[in-house]
């Protein structure tokens, strides 16, 4: 007994065998690290630039620096003073006003209001610290050395900022009402948005699967409709429908479009398919039998739509909510063009990046943004782990019965949300093809001459086809790879689990905050990748990145599906995966293939945000054109732009549609086998 209890205690503390790792898993792996690293460089890396740079403070210490001016005869009398003491006795600027500035130099000019390069008085500057620097054109001076100028040369001498890491930039910010106002402003137009959005996307995805009126196809591809423009569009039309010489501003009642009023409306235009996408799943997923026992305990309607359907399509209302949320308070191009004086935080980096230079506070701003989008995102993520199957194996599915009444009601109602949508889309076009609003109304096509705009032309709508057909290639084949290897790679779970984490990143990441961070990383002169800034590549990485994390779940639910046994299959017979890969897993997925291609490719041509700081002018797009052309006043020809944005999605969608009927009667063939 004792001989067996030893030979026990020695086979348990022998250490595990490590499974071998054979070649297919070696290459799974391998495939993993490097579209890791690809969100690594994407991703992760410029978002540490972006909170970086909204702790760095840059300010100009003064009290290193003492100077001395001659009189007219080049003779020093007077004592140095100390360059903080002049500041604070001339009272040009305050050591606060100094602060403020960005990390560029300081002209001791500012601080002699009678300077003149032609008088015969000379300067003298002297450090008084061991680390007191300063610049005499290319020269740069450190420590307790002085230079002594003409005033010609005085021109020349630069003080450069000191930097510091700290809050002083969120302090900044918040002690700034106009900026602080800002997160009031977007969190109400997000809330009071998403409130009018998912209610009336509830009741449309309901009488599309709870009622039997009529024309439902037609319904479902108008509410698509407005995922095919960029969301700048409905901000056009609404100018031109409420606008200030619009045919229905005294419907207002002297209320003005420009401000929360049109950016509310746009946005209920704008989110409402995402939403009816939503919550049309949520209400498809529904027991009869709760239906039956309602019946027949004689529950009335009211009470059965509280009991039954509400909480059957909970998660599905929640989830609308959180979508339509996170796509108004990111959104830029709405509120840029129809929010007025109205503040928003995402309007507020385009202002602080472009219009004043200011990429620090920039990034504090981005930062502010980041909050709610990834508290939304959490929110979303926690709904979906308490999520639990709405049907069963002895589930019957519900069948709406006819009522004339009630579908003659849905059919009003959904007809007047597609009339909504179309009139946007209409005004649009009406816009596109008007000589001179309000004051010429015939038809001309001279607003689709480009060249005559400040918009780069045809070459900014040429530039979007491009961008849009490598997002939709690269990115297709990037995610639907780093999806398959991170679902049928076996073991390596710390490695699947970090991917995962950064493929689910990109979905709480605004475009804005995406694209200012590109900015900081890509830009870099130390930065190896930096020859990529300013081309095509970079807007192809920034969308297929912005865009990644619901194509990545797309492609992940598709592989779920597929039985594990296919891989062990082909493990015992000894064949690589990449055959498995070709000839089955593919031709098997290639329906959610192909609308990960088409999902990349809309989002690619309306995308403004992701992409309005890292265009060049060589690579300006089709929705950048839309808003330079809307900043300049031409606005017929932006709204013909925009047009041609949806006219090519259309385009595109229709050729997906034919394409994909004929390569999934291909690739697909062996389920009419016999």
């Amino acid at each position: 007994m004792s001989q067996l209890i030893s030979s026990y205690e020695q086979a348990i503390s022998k250490p595990a065998i490590k499974e071998k790792i054979g070649r297919d898993g070696a290459i799974q792996r391998f495939f993993i690290a490097v579209i890791g690293l690809y969100l690594l460089i994407t991703l992760a890396f410029p978002l540490y630039t972006v909170f970086s740079k909204a702790f760095d403070t840059f300010y100009y210490d003064l009290s290193q620096f003492s100077i001395q001016v001659s009189n007219e005869s080049g003779d020093f009398v007077e004592e140095p003073i100390n360059l903080q003491e002049l500041n604070k006795q001339l009272a040009i600027k305050t050591i606060d006003d100094l602060k403020t500035k960005s990390d560029g130099r300081l002209s001791l000019l500012d601080f002699f209001p009678d300077y003149s390069f032609k008088s015969p008085i000379k300067y003298r500057l002297q450090g008084l610290t061991d680390d007191t620097t300063f610049l005499y054109g290319s020269d740069r001076n450190k420590g307790k050395v002085s230079v002594e100028v003409d005033s010609n040369s005085f021109r020349r001498i630069l003080i450069r900022p000191v930097q510091e890491r700290g809050f002083g930039n969120f302090t900044k910010f918040f002690s700034t009402p106009a900026l602080s106002n800002s997160i009031y402003n977007s969190l109400t137009i997000a809330i009071i948005s998403m409130v009018i959005t998912v209610s009336l996307a509830f009741w449309f995805a309901y009488a599309l699967k709870r009622s039997c009126m009529k024309f439902k196809g037609f319904f479902k591809l108008v509410a698509m409709l407005p995922i095919l423009v960029p969301s700048l569009l409905p901000g056009i039309a609404l100018v031109y429908i409420f606008g200030n010489q619009g045919f229905l501003k005294d419907l207002l009642m002297g209320e003005s479009i420009y401000g929360p009023i049109g950016i509310v409306m746009g946005s209920v235009f704008f989110t409402f398919p995402h939403a009816m996408i939503i919550i049309s799943a949520a209400l498809s997923i529904s027991d009869a039998r709760l239906y039956e026992a309602a019946d027949s305990l004689r529950a009335s309607k009211w009470r059965k739509f509280w009991t039954v359907t509400i909480p059957g399509a909970k998660y599905g209302i929640i989830s609308a909510c959180i979508v339509v949320f996170n796509l108004v308070i990111t959104d830029f191009g709405l509120p840029k063009v129809i929010g007025g004086n109205f503040n928003v935080l995402a309007v507020d980096i385009y202002k602080q990046v472009i219009g004043q230079q200011n990429f620090q506070m920039g990034a504090v701003v981005s930062v502010v943004l980041l909050l709610p989008a990834i508290l939304a995102f959490m929110i979303d993520r926690y709904v979906q782990k308490t999520h639990v199957a709405g049907l069963s194996a002895r589930s019957v599915v519900f069948e709406p019965k006819p009522s004339k009444v009630a579908d003659a009601a849905w059919l009003a109602y959904s007809s007047f949300v597609a009339f909504f949508i179309v009139s946007i889309l209409a005004v649009c076009q009406f816009a596109a093809l008007v000589t001179y609003w309000p004051y010429n109304l015939s038809f001309t096509l001279a607003n689709y001459d480009f060249s005559k705009t400040d918009g780069g032309g045809w070459g900014s709508f040429i530039n979007s086809i491009e961008l849009a057909i490598l997002t939709a290639v690269i990115g297709t084949v990037v995610i639907f790879l780093g999806a398959y290897m991170v679902e049928k790679t076996k073991n390596f779970t710390k490695g699947r689990a970090l991917f995962q984490m950064l493929a689910m990143l990109p979905m709480a990441i605004p475009g804005m905050v995406l694209g200012l961070s590109y900015i900081f990383f890509f830009n870099h002169p130390d930065n190896p990748l930096n020859f990529i800034y300013g081309t095509m590549i970079i807007l192809v990485i920034s969308t297929v990145t912005h865009f990644y994390t619901v194509t990545h779940l797309t492609a992940v639910t598709a592989l779920k599906q597929m039985d594990n046994e296919y891989e062990s299959v082909c493990s015992s017979l000894k064949r690589p995966f990449t055959k498995l890969l070709g000839r089955v897993t593919i031709p098997v997925c290639m329906p959610e293939i192909l609308n990960l291609s088409i999902y990349l490719f809309v989002n690619a041509m309306t995308t403004v945000s992701a992409v309005v700081f890292i265009y060049s002018t060589d690579t300006e797009l089709a929705s950048i054109a839309v808003l330079n052309m809307d900043d300049a006043g031409d606005i017929a020809s932006a709204s013909a732009m925009g047009m041609m944005i949806f006219y090519a999605n259309v385009a595109a969608r229709t050729l997906h549609a034919v394409a994909s009927r004929s390569i999934l009667k291909r690739s697909r063939a062996w389920r009419t086998q016999s």
